[in-house]
């Protein structure tokens, strides 16, 4: 497909805030849009050149990126970064200074999409010496390429900074109104507000169900939607999970006490510590061990410890299992929070060094493939029992999840009690019956923590320090995806980091750290403030929720406080308008 076409959409979708018609735009172009192209058209409408099974960024900085604009128009970088700051976008700036240089030839080949995913993924893998220069080169190719409004797009699409508002779910929506039209009975077109009318809601649900169950399988929007274009209904119905590609794993709502608890899963249920680690999902096919984080991140490399007791410990030769690893004190055998072993998911280097210092232990507390069957369907407690038959338990390598099964409130109090005192975040509480529901907050589980509910926020922008802080990024604005797949923001956060790293104890993130972490992402700076790539994720608490016309949430945080960075969550798990309301009401209850 020629690119200026894809090019036009992108266009559509920015001249629009209208989640319905973003999902119309995207659906009558996937129906147009040959099985040849269908994957490089999912992954370019979401600013990607990778499935979201496969973490691999392109990994272009901003000054990467300017280079490539000065190499292309023949200017010099200081101009590309004064039109960058009277623009305000990059990608607008490098558009602003090709086009007067730029004289497309009659003969001049038209760019396709084809040959953007390829190019950009040969940047994605260029490494070692001189690569730099490759990829400068490679991107300045592409640029002198294009015509003036496809410079953008693809100065975006580099920066993976698409802003067009294509979010996953705008995206599944799309796929199922482009090729279940007519089955799912959806009548929304220009000049309509309804998108089914009330009596086929259901029926139309089953189909996005059949989607959403498809990307849940595989999280491979490209795979589903050319499986939906190709094969239809039966061709999704067919798709399963794959060993070694992975899944999202389920996610849990917080429950207010015991009672509530009961209230959401049932009248018997079961009871869980609730683990301060990191979630791990482990795919085992016979001695190849895979592990990756919950927003999919491959980790294997860094987990040497528990790839020796998987093999050790579990008897199935090929299984999924679902796990939160723990650190622990290596003199005194005490558990120890998140924080400290954050820096093993970090690190790349002296892995073994790394595991010695920073001993974890992993305890699971699901399986969801064993030997060849999907166990997504099966009851929780028919999941537990499979568990428990193959895996044999050692203290500090590999333990089940512990637990108890009840429907009296004292004994699930005594439990939490319990697990508080042994240093743990709280307890969870299962239903029996539930499913496997990947990604989904549904109602078959809940966790209960002893705090007011923490929020999960990303930086959308960061403000310069003064005096001895000049040096760092100390103020930080947060915010969170609105039902419109845009960044609403909720306020401004600076306490809860430190200034030294002897301070930063339980590996907390200091000032620089942070600052560091920061500085590739930003975007643009305006006088003391710099706005980043929506990129890191952070804990927050509060005192109390206000209403305020300040922010774009319509919400702001009173006395917020950073309780650490998030670097096992993806943005698709940040706070929600409906869960920040609820929270605003219940203050007032």
């Amino acid at each position: 497909m020629e690119y200026r076409e894809l090019v036009k959409l992108y266009d559509d979708l920015n001249n629009t805030s209208k989640r319905l018609e973003k999902t119309y735009l995207i659906s009558e172009f996937l129906k147009k849009t040959s099985e040849k192209d269908i994957k490089d058209i999912i992954l370019l409408i979401r600013g990607r050149i990778f499935p979201e099974w496969n973490r691999t960024e392109i990994g272009i900085s901003t000054r990467l990126v300017m280079k490539a604009i000065a190499t292309a128009s023949g200017t010099s970088m200081e101009k590309v970064e004064l039109e960058w700051k009277r623009t305000g976008d990059l990608g607008n700036a490098g558009t602003s200074l090709l086009k007067k240089g730029q004289q497309m030839s009659l003969f001049q080949e038209e760019l396709s999409t084809e040959e953007i995913v390829k190019d950009l993924k040969k940047v994605a893998i260029m490494e070692g010496h001189g690569s730099t220069d490759q990829k400068t080169k490679l991107i300045s190719k592409l640029l002198n390429s294009a015509s003036n409004n496809e410079v953008k797009y693809i100065i975006r699409t580099v920066l993976e900074d698409m802003r067009t508002g294509a979010s996953e779910g705008i995206l599944r929506d799309a796929i199922c109104w482009a090729f279940f039209r007519e089955e799912a009975k959806i009548i929304y077109g220009k000049g309509t507000l309804d998108v089914v009318k009330d009596e086929d809601r259901e029926h139309y649900n089953e189909y996005i169900d059949l989607v959403q169950n498809a990307i849940d399988m595989t999280n491979d929007f490209p795979l589903v939607a050319e499986t939906a274009k190709k094969e239809g209904e039966e061709g999704l119905k067919k798709i399963d999970i794959i060993l070694g590609k992975p899944i999202k794993v389920m996610l849990y709502p917080k429950a207010v006490d015991i009672k509530d608890a009961f209230s959401i899963v049932g009248e018997k249920a079961v009871f869980e510590y609730k683990y301060d680690g990191f979630r791990l999902q482990i795919h085992k096919r016979g001695e190849d061990i895979t592990i990756f984080t919950r927003r999919l991140d491959n980790v294997t490399s860094r987990f040497p410890d528990i790839i020796r007791a998987v093999k050790k410990h579990i008897k199935a030769k090929d299984c999924i299992l679902d796990g939160e690893v723990v650190g622990y004190d290596k003199d005194n055998g005490k558990y120890l929070p998140f924080q400290s072993i954050s820096q093993r998911i970090r690190r790349k280097y002296n892995i073994e060094e790394m595991a010695k210092k920073f001993p974890v232990e992993l305890n699971l507390f699901d399986i969801i493939y064993i030997d060849g069957k999907n166990l997504l369907k099966e009851p929780f407690i028919k999941r537990r029992e499979i568990l428990e038959k193959n895996v044999e338990q050692e203290e500090k390598k590999l333990l089940l999840a512990k637990q108890i099964i009840t429907n009296d409130e004292k004994k699930a109090n005594d439990f939490y009690k319990e697990a508080l005192k042994q240093g743990f975040e709280g307890i969870m509480a299962k239903s029996l019956e539930g499913p496997y529901k990947p990604g989904r907050k549904v109602g078959y589980g809940v966790k209960l923590k002893p705090v007011m509910e923490e929020l999960d926020l990303v930086i959308t922008k960061a403000e310069w320090g003064t005096g001895k802080r000049g040096k760092w990024l100390t103020s930080y604005t947060v915010g969170f995806y609105d039902d419109e797949g845009e960044i609403v923001e909720i306020g401004k956060v600076s306490s809860g980091l430190k200034e030294l790293e002897s301070e930063a104890e339980g590996g907390n993130v200091t000032f620089n750290q942070m600052t560091e972490t920061l500085k590739p992402l930003i975007i643009k700076e305006e006088g003391k403030e710099a706005i980043v790539k929506p990129e890191v994720i952070i804990e927050v608490h509060y005192e109390e929720i206000q209403k305020s016309p300040t922010y774009s949430s319509g919400y702001a945080l009173r006395f917020p406080r950073i309780i650490r960075v998030r670097d096992d969550k993806g943005l698709d798990e940040l706070a929600t308008y409906e869960q920040i309301d609820k929270l605003f009401k219940k203050q007032r209850s």
